[in-house]
Parts: structure tokens; C-alpha cells; sequence
């Protein structure tokens, strides 16, 4: 897709790479502020459950009687996994009043909050003793309502799609419930099990992070609501362009896997935790989502062919938002290695998921707000809240 674009054949976008130096600078600028010693963490659903400074998920952590370092794993797991899931989009207008502090959070930040609240609650376990799980048979009977009710949902606060959430978590426990020998091996299935599945993959205690990738695919590929199939297996955030023509079945097929991958970055410290090496970090790419992409319209570096599209509004599957995410990727491996060119650091010292984390999604924040009231990403995408 960027190749296309730099021969200016794209539909909707131009490419102009000369505007890439003033992202690096963003960036750059960002990470230091943040991490001035450049001891970037991953980009990865545990840097939302930090508040004030505060990391909850690590109190809840050392408090918690665990059973062995697996059941700690499995919680972990569990945690990252429904939260993940329910980390689309929030839209400008929800926020989460968070009962200990008084404030109110919205986006990722208060979606990861209303998440843990729910899982310390014991809102996604049938087991009324041992709150921190998730049950497949919970999740099959998860309600809106009680989704609703969790995420603070009224007339005044209004969260994109709470239905196609709920939903996203039934079909989730329905996948775990029917493959108890990938997700019950160590206990009745749960995400969790997930944990035992991939410490059963690891190689002299050593997984590369694409296998991650490639078995939350797997394995959890038919929670997706059905858009595209290949072989009667559906695809998920998979969409199709035109112009990618090949001489297969995947021809004009485009994978971006938006939550599955970020689902990925966010089980490797768990793994780490365990004793697993995660290796190949670079095997994932870039996170396809508006405030990485955000950044490359708003500083220039992707243009629109028809300035009048700025204004519509474009569904998920469009090729407007096909271009814009496939470019969002290829623009970030871009993006990092000038990056590391000018820290005079390599991928193994700087790894995409500590790009994106220091980095490219927050820089995407900080322009946008910049540009716009309340930081709304540059393009108006009709999404499901299963996608981003």
C-alpha cells in the first residue's frame, strides 16, 4: 500500500515522506518527556491501569494469594484479555468516574478502569470465593445491562456500541467453553488458559512473539463478527482494497488485527512474569488505530486527495480507512527506524512496542487535541466498537 502511494496511485491519499522528520520530532520530543532515561516500557494494556502514578493492577497483584506462578498467570491473562477487548473506541463524549480518586477518565484510560473494576468485582467469575478470573461460563451470561451498568452508561454518557461489546465477550466465552483442551488445561476453561496453552509452545523457555499472534488468531478468530471469510474462516480486522491484487485466494485482502495484536503486546509481560523469554517483539507490527494514524495526517505526512472527505463520515470497511490504516503500519516501521537512527539505538534496544508506547500513540494524542476540541482523531470512522 505505501509503494502504491509514493507512485501516487492511491485513491484517497498522497504520501509525502519529507513530513516524516516532523513526526520523529514529535516523537522523539514525546519519549523524552515521559521517559527521560528512555527506559520506555511496552505499549500494553498494563500502562492503563496506572493512575496518578499509582499501578492498581500491581497492588491488587502483591496482595493476592496466588497458587503458584501460573495461577498468577492465568489471572493476568485473564485481566488482559477481556479488557483488550473491550478497549475500542470510546467516542469523545464517555467517561468513567472512578470511585477512588473522584475523577473522571475517558478513552482507553477509563475503558482499562471500568475493565479492572469489573474483573476485582468478581463481575466475570462464577466463582462467588475467587473474584480475579474470568469464566467462560460468565461470560456466555454477561449481559448488556451489566455491561451497561459497569462502563456507566446513560443518556449523557454515551459509549459507542455497548451491545457489540457484550456481545464480543458472549461469543468469547463460547469459543473458550468449546476448547477445553486449549483453555482448560490447568483449570474449568477461561481466557486464562490461554497462559498454559503458550508455556506449552515455549522452546527452552523462549516464544517468539508472532506465536502469540498466531494462536490468539487461532484460537480465538470466530469471536469476530463475520465480515470477510477465507475458507470458511472468518477473517476479523481483515478488509479489502482494490488495488492489491495477487494471484491467490488472498488476493486484495488486507490483515491489520488492531486488537488481537495489541492483545499480544499486552500478554507478553504476563509471560515474562512466568519465566517465558519473549523474543522476535518485532515480529508484530504497528497498531493500526486512529491516533497512530492520526499522526501522519495531522503532521502532514498523508494528505487527502479530496479535502471534502475530511468532513463525511467513513464506515470501517471503506477504502478511505483501508488506505489510512494499511499506511498507518507501514508508516511506523518507517517512523521507528528514524527513530533509532537518531538515539543511536537498534530494534533490539528500541522494539516497535516501546516506539509506540513513548512514543507514536501519545504524540497522536497530543497533536490532536492540538487540532481539534477534545482530541477527536482526523477522520470520522463508523465503527462496531470491535475494531478500534
Amino acid at each position: 500500500m505505501l509503494a502504491i502511494g509514493l507512485e501516487g496511485k492511491l485513491r484517497h491519499f498522497r504520501v509525502d515522506l519529507d513530513r516524516l522528520d516532523p513526526a520523529i520530532d514529535l516523537v522523539l520530543e514525546t519519549t523524552r518527556k515521559a521517559y527521560p532515561a528512555l527506559d520506555v516500557p511496552f505499549h500494553s494494556r498494563w500502562r492503563h491501569f496506572a493512575v496518578d502514578g499509582v499501578d492498581r493492577w500491581a497492588s491488587i497483584d502483591t496482595a493476592a494469594k496466588w497458587r503458584d506462578g501460573a495461577a498468577r498467570a492465568r489471572a493476568a491473562f485473564d485481566l488482559a484479555i477481556v479488557s483488550v477487548l473491550l478497549d475500542a473506541g470510546a467516542g469523545s463524549q464517555w467517561r468513567y468516574k472512578d470511585k477512588s480518586t473522584g475523577a473522571t477518565i475517558g478513552r482507553s484510560e477509563g475503558l482499562a478502569l471500568a475493565s479492572l473494576d469489573m474483573f476485582v468485582r468478581g463481575d466475570f467469575s462464577s466463582s462467588p470465593g475467587d473474584p480475579l478470573r474470568v469464566d467462560a461460563e460468565a461470560l456466555t451470561r454477561l449481559s448488556d445491562d451489566v455491561l451497561r451498568l459497569a462502563f456507566q452508561v446513560a443518556d449523557g454518557n454515551r459509549l459507542i456500541n455497548i451491545s457489540g461489546r457484550a456481545a464480543l465477550l458472549r461469543r468469547l466465552g463460547d469459543v473458550v467453553a468449546g476448547k477445553p483442551e486449549i483453555f482448560g488445561r490447568g483449570d474449568k476453561p477461561r481466557p486464562g488458559g490461554l497462559f498454559d496453552h503458550l508455556a506449552a509452545l515455549a522452546v527452552d523457555g523462549r516464544l517468539a512473539a508472532p506465536t502469540i499472534l498466531a494462536e490468539l488468531l487461532r484460537h480465538f478468530g470466530r469471536i469476530w463478527p463475520s465480515r470477510h471469510e477465507l475458507a470458511g474462516i472468518p477473517l476479523g480486522d481483515c478488509w479489502r482494497h482494490p488495488l492489491l491484487i495477487t494471484a491467490d485466494s488472498t488476493s486484495q485482502l488486507v490483515p491489520l488485527h488492531k486488537l488481537s495484536q495489541w492483545l499480544a503486546y499486552s500478554l507478553i509481560e504476563p509471560l515474562q512474569a512466568a519465566g517465558i523469554t519473549v523474543v522476535d517483539i518485532d515480529g508484530l507490527t504497528g497498531l493500526a488505530e486512529y491516533r497512530n494514524g492520526g499522526l501522519f495526517i495531522d503532521i502532514g505526512v498523508l494528505t487527502f486527495r479530496d479535502a471534502s472527505e475530511i468532513a463525511r463520515e467513513h464506515d470501517i470497511g471503506s477504502t478511505l480507512v483501508v488506505e489510512w490504516r494499511a499506511l498507518t503500519v507501514a508508516l511506523l516501521d518507517k517512523l521507528a527506524e528514524g527513530l533509532r537512527q537518531r538515539l543511536g539505538m537498534d530494534a533490539e534496544a528500541l522494539p516497535l512496542a516501546k516506539v509506540l508506547e513513548g512514543g507514536t500513540w501519545a504524540a497522536g494524542r497530543i497533536i490532536a487535541r492540538k487540532l481539534r476540541a477534545d482530541g477527536p482523531p482526523p477522520i470520522n470512522v463508523i465503527s462496531d466498537g470491535t475494531v478500534f
